[in-house]
């Protein structure tokens, strides 16, 4: 009997409420150190690149961490993955909680970023191993919209938080998630993949080859591009000739696969723009606090956790395409119109941002319920597991360039209509962002004749 018939309706109701909830309080895990770095920096006299490492060295475990949950999802038990994961979460926050110097600060967001890896990774299998394709838009929405709420409300739970406490408090937070452990046994099937072993030699060469490229990435150094390419033919070797490769090269055989993979990253890349381009334009343009920027962020945010189910429904019942398609749709006039209006009032951004949101988390649930009908059931667990890996892996590229972007600070304007008196330099941002998103709209295009052509063969 498939797993999405043999659990009953209410059961996988509750699950989900219970998944998406935890999912807020993760996401807002991964934000709110942001706030909180000047105030560690003058703690423990730290230089802007050393704080970063704080938000950095989680960023890249966790990327890591969602692929290896991902093909751990294959051979385990979800029940035993996700225990495994939040207690590993509990385990660094009280490391954290209680750290006294730099070093032991580090080593707890590690020890944290691997457990939480594991919530985005099942986010993504839940829906597609225990609901039909007919409602699996509808949970995906659910999991979309937990981690884009957690997203925005975490540098306000965070700015609340400093205000009356200290830094390290912040790590109380993540420790609420241990209750949920009983309910995840409790819904949660006895059932595993089928794969009887797991390649951990490749598992290796892929965190290497993950890791030295988001290090590429964010430090520009030939050397970390060197060891990025041993590790790269590495792995390619690895899948090759090994009889049970952690990723089977016939993954990525399946064009159907891969090309819905590549638009979702130039998609997920755009909409990284949102929640890390709005707060410098509102500080640094707006001249508002932190905290206030955050509560500007905050109604796009809240709408499109508020409509994520909704979009889910479309899915379901008018197909993915439809919701892609509106999805680019509202990308394209907040970029459009953001490009225009880049410095002009901060509540006339607000409005503006609130269709960035709403596209951006259903992008997220368009595109996971179109790739989860590219995979059999042997591929699921791998499958969604690298498409969160490149959810991270295309945000830290946006942001990189973004930040590049920035640094340049070039009076040259993309748009002859803008005419702020500032904010000239984002502008021309949201004009080459507006340029990806209608590459993507092409390539999404050659997704579906890709996958009609599959189906008809």
């Amino acid at each position: 009997m498939d797993v999405s018939t043999s659990l009953a309706q209410s059961k996988r109701n509750k699950l989900m409420i219970i998944l998406t909830s935890v999912l807020v309080i993760s996401a807002m895990n991964t934000t709110m150190f942001n706030v909180a770095l000047p105030a560690i920096g003058e703690q423990f006299s730290l230089s802007p690149s050393q704080t970063g490492w704080i938000v950095t060295s989680y960023l890249i475990i966790f990327a890591v961490g969602v692929t290896i949950y991902g093909k751990l999802a294959d051979q385990y038990k979800l029940k035993t993955l996700i225990t495994t994961g939040i207690i590993l979460m509990a385990l660094g926050s009280l490391i954290g909680l209680l750290a006294l110097n730099y070093p032991l600060l580090v080593i707890a967001r590690v020890i944290q970023a691997a457990g939480a890896a594991v919530l985005p990774a099942l986010a993504m299998i839940i829906p597609t191993r225990y609901f039909t394709p007919e409602t699996r838009g509808r949970a995906i929405g659910m999991t979309s919209a937990g981690l884009t709420f957690g997203i925005a409300i975490g540098p306000i739970i965070a700015g609340l938080i400093l205000t009356s406490f200290n830094w390290n408090k912040l790590f109380v937070i993540p420790l609420v998630m241990v209750l949920s452990i009983p309910i995840f046994r409790k819904y949660l099937g006895d059932e595993k993949g089928t794969q009887s072993k797991i390649d951990f030699i490749g598992a290796l060469l892929l965190v290497a080859t993950i890791v030295s490229f988001m290090l590429v990435i964010s430090q520009s150094s030939w050397i970390l591009f060197i060891l990025f390419v041993i590790f790269l033919g590495a792995f390619v070797w690895r899948i090759k000739t090994t009889k049970n490769p952690f990723i089977h090269p016939g993954l990525f055989k399946n064009k159907s696969y891969t090309f819905t993979l590549l638009t979702f990253a130039l998609g997920a890349g755009a909409a990284f723009s949102l929640p890390y381009l709005s707060p410098l334009l509102f500080v640094n343009v707006n001249h508002l606090s932190p905290f206030a920027s955050g509560l500007f962020m905050f109604p796009g945010a809240l709408i499109a956790a508020l409509l994520a189910k909704t979009g889910g429904k479309i899915a379901d019942t008018r197909g993915n395409a439809t919701l892609a398609y509106m999805t680019i749709l509202l990308f394209l006039i907040c970029f459009g119109l953001l490009s225009f209006f880049a410095g002009a009032s901060a509540y006339l951004v607000m409005v503006i941002l609130i269709l960035g949101y709403v596209a951006q988390s259903q992008w997220q649930v368009a595109m996971a319920n179109t790739l989860s009908n590219t995979l059999s059931k042997e591929q699921v667990g791998i499958g969604m597991g690298l498409f969160m890996l490149v959810n991270f892996v295309a945000s830290s590229i946006a942001g990189t360039f973004i930040g590049r972007a920035l640094s340049s600070r070039s009076s040259f304007s993309l748009n002859p209509w803008h005419n702020q008196a500032s904010g000239g330099e984002y502008s021309n941002i949201y004009v080459v962002l507006s340029v990806v998103v209608i590459i993507t709209v092409i390539l999404y295009t050659v997704v579906l004749r890709t996958t009609k052509n599959k189906k008809s063969n």
